[in-house]
């Protein structure tokens, strides 16, 4: 009688970026990321308010191609990736183009 050993392949990494972006092609996903992070936003920090466009960006790049999406959000393809840059500061009126073309809206609660 023999003892064979089987061995499992486990791979050496996980693309963590490509991983969230199929994620992020499912809406109600994309939903609950860019709630949690709009949440996390609202500590006031630099770092925090940053998150929200990251997440905004993260969104972008998993619905296709940014020319579309600007498009479809009726900006110049450099004006959208000036918003959804890390230093960006999106005008409420470029923001909520943005989710529109989404399939997104802006609500408090």
């Amino acid at each position: 009688m023999t003892n064979k050993k089987t061995t499992k392949k486990v791979p050496s990494c996980v693309d963590y970026q490509s991983t969230l972006l199929k994620r992020l092609k499912d809406r109600d996903y994309a939903v609950e990321y860019l709630n949690a992070a709009i949440e996390e936003s609202f500590k006031g920090d630099g770092e925090s308010q940053k998150l929200f466009l990251n997440a905004l960006k993260n969104v972008a790049e998993a619905q296709g191609t940014m020319s579309d999406l600007a498009k479809r959000a009726h900006v110049r393809r450099e004006s959208l990736y000036r918003i959804l840059s890390e230093n960006g500061n999106p005008e409420l009126s470029s923001l909520a183009s943005l989710l529109h073309a989404m399939g997104f809206c802006l609500s408090i609660r």
